[in-house]
C-alpha cells in the first residue's frame, strides 16, 4: 500500500477502485497560513463514556462514544501545537438559539431532549479567549454564517479540520472549505463518526476530491516545518 493510501480505508476499498481513483494521487500539504478548524466537539458527542454507539442509542442517540472518547489526546496534541505555532483556532457548535424558535437542525437525525451545557465545547478543548466560534444552525460551518469572511480577513488561506461526524458536519465543512478557495487538510485521528464504515468511506471521498487526509503525526510533521 504506497502512503497516498495508507488510511484507514484499507479495509473497506478494494484495489478495482484505487485503480479507478489514481488520477487523485497527488503530494499532500498544509498551506502557507493555515487555521484549525474545530467542528462540533461539544458534550453531546461524549455523552455516555467510552462505550460503543450502539450501547448508547438509547439513552444518548447523539453520542459518538468510545470513537469521540478515542480521538481526545491525538487531538488535544494537535490543538496545542497551533497554539504554540500562533495558528488561529476556530470552534464551531450548535447555534441554539436557532433550536429554540424554529425546527432547524443540522440533521434530519431525531434525539434526545439536549442538556443545558450540550452544545458547549468539551472541557478537553475548552476554548481560548483569542478563539473564534462560530454558530451554526446546518451541517457546514460555512453555511449561514461569516466563517470566509472571517478566515480571508485573517489572511487564511488553509484549513486542518478535525471533529464530528466525519460523515456529517465535518465533510460539509471540508467541502464548503474548498469550494470557497481554502487548501483543506484532515487529521484522521482527530475526526470520528458514530459508525466507522461512515467514517472510513468519508475520509476516502474527502481525501481523493476535496481535502489532503493525513495521520497525526504527518501533520505535526508539516507543522514543525513551518516553525523552522
Amino acid at each position: 500500500m504506497d502512503a497516498f493510501e495508507d488510511h484507514c480505508w484499507e479495509d473497506v476499498v478494494d484495489q478495482e477502485v484505487l485503480d479507478i481513483y489514481k488520477a487523485y494521487r497527488r503530494e499532500t500539504y498544509i498551506g502557507r497560513k493555515p487555521a484549525l478548524l474545530v467542528i462540533d466537539l461539544y458534550n453531546l458527542a461524549f455523552q455516555g463514556g467510552a462505550k460503543l454507539p450502539i450501547e448508547l442509542q438509547d439513552t444518548f442517540p447523539s453520542s459518538c462514544g468510545k470513537y469521540a472518547w478515542e480521538a481526545v489526546e491525538p487531538t488535544r496534541r494537535l490543538l496545542a501545537r497551533c497554539r504554540e505555532l500562533d495558528i488561529p483556532v476556530v470552534y464551531s457548535t450548535a447555534d441554539t438559539r436557532m433550536r429554540k424558535k424554529s425546527s432547524i437542525s443540522a440533521t434530519n437525525r431525531k434525539g434526545a431532549a439536549p442538556t443545558e451545557d450540550a452544545f458547549e465545547i468539551f472541557e478537553a478543548y475548552h476554548p481560548e479567549p483569542q478563539d473564534l466560534i462560530i454558530y451554526k444552525s446546518r451541517a457546514s460551518a460555512f453555511y449561514g454564517t461569516t466563517l470566509a469572511a472571517q478566515l480571508t480577513m485573517m489572511g487564511i488561506d488553509s484549513l486542518i479540520v478535525v471533529g464530528e461526524s466525519t460523515s456529517g458536519c465535518v465533510r460539509a465543512s471540508a467541502v464548503d472549505g474548498y469550494s470557497y478557495g481554502f487548501h483543506v487538510s484532515l487529521v484522521e485521528e482527530c475526526c470520528f463518526d458514530r459508525s466507522p464504515l461512515s467514517h472510513k468511506i468519508s475520509l476516502f471521498d474527502l481525501h481523493h476530491k476535496y481535502a489532503d487526509v493525513m495521520h497525526i503525526e504527518e501533520a505535526l510533521d508539516h507543522l514543525a516545518v513551518k516553525e523552522t
